[in-house]
């Protein structure tokens, strides 16, 4: 693909617009399309304020081009990545009309968190040139990104996209079976699964899940792996534990009932100030820029 590639990201939202500076900032030449055109208007502006945020050099902006039409965002693009709305039908329509406008050697990627990249690939005329590549929230600070290929996918594809990713900064790891979720948020969610049987079931509060996850093992999870701490302790310490816990570990197939009964009455979390806990604007912004101050500190670090 070459030193320098033409990017085409498709949707200039929270992860649409990160992506694209990522890719800016390491020199590569991106246009940038949405559908609304008040997201295109502050595309330039909110990559600007995450580059003065960090420190980084403003100048990459220049290489970020917010495009109006789709075709012309993807005509000569190498690689497209869509972050448009996690909805199947939608994002099907997107990558009819990429294929339709785009290079025949265009790589074509979905950002998608959990839809299963195959179902989204499925109309493509070329499906070899399909994957998916999940990005992590915020993008230029998350070093992940899940390189997911299909059951059709040229692996001479999988290399192009892993050496590009792996050039702008990223971790690029390659999921070799298209599951839903993949693999970063199969193991989020089952945490999550587990965070809220032990509220629903009266074991403790929210607060006391969040400390133990934060004050214990979560502590570790940068640089000791699940997999790598069993053998730390050893596979049969581990199966010991195994027989004894995951018997009572919750099972539920499906989202549990306190969750659904959070959202049927409102408490949406931030977006409506209580969901497992209470939040004020305050708590939430002290949030954020703990989050933030936190990941900064480990690109600094390089972990």
């Amino acid at each position: 693909m070459g030193a320098r590639a033409r990017i085409a990201v498709i949707g200039a939202g929270l992860m649409g617009h990160g992506i694209a500076q990522v890719f800016a900032q390491h020199g590569h030449s991106v246009r940038v399309f949405d559908p609304a055109p008040a997201m295109l208007d502050t595309l330039l502006e909110r990559i600007r304020a995450n580059l003065r945020d960090l420190d980084q050099d403003a100048a990459a902006v220049k290489r970020v081009i917010p495009t109006a039409a789709l075709a012309e965002a993807v005509r000569d693009a190498d690689l497209v990545v869509e972050a448009g709305p996690e909805n199947l039908p939608t994002k099907q329509q997107l990558f009819k009309d990429i294929e339709a406008a785009a290079p025949r050697d265009a790589i074509l990627a979905s950002n998608t968190s959990v839809i299963p990249i195959t179902r989204i690939m499925a109309k493509l005329e070329h499906k070899s040139r399909g994957l998916g590549t999940h990005w992590w929230n915020p993008p230029y600070l998350v070093p992940l990104v899940e390189v997911i290929r299909t059951e059709w996918t040229d692996p001479a594809v999988i290399d192009r996209t892993s050496e590009l990713l792996g050039g702008a900064g990223k971790t690029p790891v390659t999921v070799h079976k298209d599951v839903a979720g993949f693999v970063g948020n199969r193991l989020q969610h089952a945490l999550w699964r587990e965070a809220i049987a032990l509220v629903q079931n009266g074991v403790c509060d929210a607060a006391t899940v969040d400390t133990v996850v934060k004050a214990s093992f979560g502590r570790r999870l940068a640089v000791l792996g699940p997999l790598e701490n069993a053998d730390l302790v050893g596979t049969d310490l581990t199966l010991a534990i195994h027989e004894t816990v995951l018997p009572d570990i919750d099972a539920t197939r499906g989202p549990l009932p306190y969750l659904r009964q959070l959202v049927e009455s409102g408490r949406l979390g931030m977006k409506s100030g209580e969901g497992f806990r209470r939040w004020t604007p305050e708590a939430q912004q002290a949030l954020r820029r703990r989050v933030l101050e936190h990941l900064r500190a480990l690109i600094e670090q390089g972990i």
